[in-house]
């Protein structure tokens, strides 16, 4: 698979879990996977860094299921998912930036909007349980950022 396309999915997970490929990135430098020692981001090397990105992945996990939480439509909700694919995707791309960056944003947007559709298609035409549904798509989340970053 081709750089571009791993951030565009990367991207993609964003907009299902806006932490959960920022969790990834950091599980894959932890596991040796992806190596950012001697670069600006070498923080994420960092135990820490994967603890607390993997709690809040969880907390947004658990969040996504609570009635009262706001859609990922919304605009701070969209922006946050934006920026997750765009950090994401340039944490993972090293150098020449913007042609991953933008792969990011774009797959944050269809991932955003594409799983919103389906989830509510899923839960108000197909009459699923909404907590089901949303468990799948957080698999769906995980192992896909898993998947993207074992190959980076």
């Amino acid at each position: 698979m081709t750089l571009l396309l791993l951030c565009l999915v990367l991207g993609v997970v964003a907009g299902l879990r806006a932490l959960t490929p920022l969790a990834a990135i950091c599980w894959g430098a932890y596991l040796g996977w992806l190596h950012f020692a001697g670069t600006s981001l070498g923080f994420i090397n960092h135990t820490v860094t994967v603890v607390i990105f993997t709690v809040l992945a969880i907390g947004e996990i658990f969040n996504d299921k609570l009635p009262k939480t706001p859609a990922r439509t919304a605009i701070p909700s969209l922006i946050t998912r934006i920026l997750s694919g765009a950090c994401s995707a340039a944490a993972s791309a090293g150098s020449g930036l913007i042609g991953p960056i933008i792969a990011g944003v774009v797959g944050a947007v269809i991932g955003t909007y594409g799983g919103y559709n389906i989830r509510h298609a899923l839960v108000a035409k197909a009459n699923l349980p909404d907590f089901a549904v949303a468990f799948v798509e957080d698999v769906i989340a995980i192992v896909g950022a898993l998947l993207v970053v074992s190959r980076l």
